[in-house]
C-alpha cells in the first residue's frame, strides 16, 4: 500500500480484493492519523483499539500515563475513527466503568492486560456488526453530570524524563525510571582547554536502587557524592527530597559509553575528588561529595 501520507497528487488506494473493495479500515497502535480520503474508500469507515477508558488517557501514550498518574484499574475502547481529530470518534464497546484491577508495574506488563481485552473486543464487535450504522454511543461519560478533566496521554519525551531532584521522591524517582526510564540532568563539564565550561546530558542508563540503611554523610538533595571510596567497589550515592538514598548504577555521559557509575562520576567531574584527599590512607566513611547540584 502506497504511504498513509502521501499528498493529493500521489494519494493511497486501498487495495481491491478478491472480493471487492475494502470495506472496513481498522487501525491498532498505528500512530498517524487516517485521513478521511481513506476512510471514504470504506463502506463502513474505520474502527480503533484504545488502551484506555476514553474520554481518560486519549493520545499516543495511554499505558504510560495510566501508570504515572498511579491508576489502579484501566480498560479498552473501541471507538470509530474521526476523520480530523484523534480519539474523537464514536464509542461503540468500551470495558464496564470504572475498568478491571491490573496489578502492573511496567509499560510491557500493562500492555499484556490490554492486549487480550482489546482483541476479544474487536472480535466480538465486528461479529456483532456494531459498527454497521447507526453506531450507538455506549461511552462510560456521557457528560451529563458535568464537564470533568481528562488527561491527555501527550506522547513521552525527554520533557517527561528530566529528573527533578528538589520535588520527586525516591519511590516516584524509581516508578518513573521504571515506566519510562531512562531518566536525566545536566552537568557543566570543563572542556579540553581547562577553562570553558560545557553543559552535558548526564543519562542514568543503569537506573537506581534504594540504599537499604541510613547515611549521614549527605549535602543537600540532589548532589551527588562517591561512598567506599577506597573499597572494592565505590558507589555513588544521591540524597533524594525525601530524606531517601539512591544509589545509581550506571551512567552514560551524553557523547560517551555506558559505564560504572563510581568511574563515570569521576571521570567526568560528576563527583570529583579534591587535590590530595585521593592519596588519604582513609577517611571520615570514605566519602567525597560533589561541588555543585545537578541540572
Amino acid at each position: 500500500m502506497d504511504d498513509i501520507t502521501g499528498d493529493d497528487t500521489h494519494p493511497m488506494k486501498p487495495p481491491i480484493t478478491s472480493k471487492g473493495p475494502i470495506n472496513l479500515v481498522i487501525a491498532v497502535s498505528f500512530g498517524l492519523r487516517v485521513p478521511s480520503r481513506i476512510l471514504d474508500l470504506a463502506k463502513y469507515g474505520g474502527l480503533n483499539v484504545h488502551p484506555s477508558m476514553l474520554p481518560e488517557f486519549p493520545g499516543p501514550a495511554p499505558l504510560h500515563h495510566t501508570l504515572l498518574e498511579d491508576r489502579k484499574t484501566t480498560g479498552v475502547t473501541l471507538q470509530t475513527l474521526h476523520p480530523t481529530s484523534f480519539d474523537k470518534g464514536n464509542i461503540i464497546a468500551q470495558t464496564p466503568y470504572p475498568g478491571v484491577e491490573h496489578g502492573a508495574k511496567t509499560v510491557e506488563d500493562l500492555r499484556a492486560v490490554t492486549a487480550p481485552l482489546g482483541a476479544k473486543m474487536l472480535l466480538q464487535s465486528l461479529k456483532a456488526g456494531l459498527f454497521v450504522p447507526p453506531v450507538l454511543e455506549v461511552g462510560w461519560y456521557s457528560g451529563g453530570s458535568g464537564p470533568r478533566h481528562f488527561t491527555h496521554a501527550s506522547k513521552i519525551g525527554p520533557a517527561e524524563r528530566h529528573l527533578d531532584w528538589a520535588t520527586w521522591s525516591a519511590n516516584e524517582i524509581l516508578r518513573r525510571q521504571r515506566i519510562i526510564g531512562p531518566l536525566w540532568n545536566t552537568i557543566e563539564t570543563s572542556a579540553k582547554d581547562g577553562e570553558r565550561k560545557a553543559a552535558k546530558r548526564i543519562i542514568w542508563d543503569g537506573g537506581f536502587r534504594l540504599l537499604d540503611g541510613e547515611c549521614h554523610l549527605f549535602p543537600a538533595t540532589g548532589h551527588p557524592i562517591i561512598v567506599g571510596l577506597h573499597g572494592p567497589s565505590p558507589q555513588v550515592y544521591i540524597r533524594t527530597c525525601d530524606g531517601n538514598v539512591l544509589i545509581a548504577n550506571s551512567i552514560k555521559i551524553e557523547g560517551e559509553v555506558t559505564t560504572e557509575a563510581f568511574r563515570a562520576a569521576k571521570r567526568t567531574g560528576l563527583a570529583p575528588i579534591p587535590k590530595g584527599l585521593d592519596k588519604l590512607a582513609q577517611l571520615p566513611h570514605d566519602f567525597v561529595a560533589f561541588h555543585s547540584r545537578l541540572g
